[in-house]
């Protein structure tokens, strides 16, 4: 279930990123042509997730690739805000930490269905 949710939540913040980026570029503080590649590779990313995620019995390498991915983005996600790239505003720089607590979250229920396989 972690996988699957996983999935939905991942594939509609890349669809917000790529529908929405003249919107948000101002309101997180994150230009466009940050976006765009980041919701591209959330959308591709979702549906390798809910690939994993919906077939009968799971991968276990698949299952750990996920995890360690998720844990790569939030390691990247916090050290981008905090060495101050992208320069969010205060609203995007809570954005990028509750993406963060989100996604290890995620990683966290997923870790547990692991070791349960």
């Amino acid at each position: 279930m972690a996988l699957k949710l996983d999935a939905v939540a991942t594939g509609l913040n890349g669809i917000a990123y790529l529908a929405l980026a003249t919107v948000l570029d101002s309101f997180f503080g994150v230009a466009r042509a940050v976006q765009y590649p980041i919701g591209a590779f959330l959308l591709l990313y979702a549906l390798g997730v809910l690939a994993i995620g919906t077939r009968k019995e799971i991968n276990r390498t698949g299952l750990r690739a996920v995890i360690v991915t998720n844990l790569l983005w939030v390691v990247l996600s916090l050290a981008v805000l905090i060495s101050g790239v992208l320069s969010p505003t205060g609203v995007g720089a809570v954005w990028v930490v509750l993406q963060s607590l989100t996604v290890g979250g995620f990683a966290a229920l997923q870790y547990v269905g692991y070791k349960r396989l």
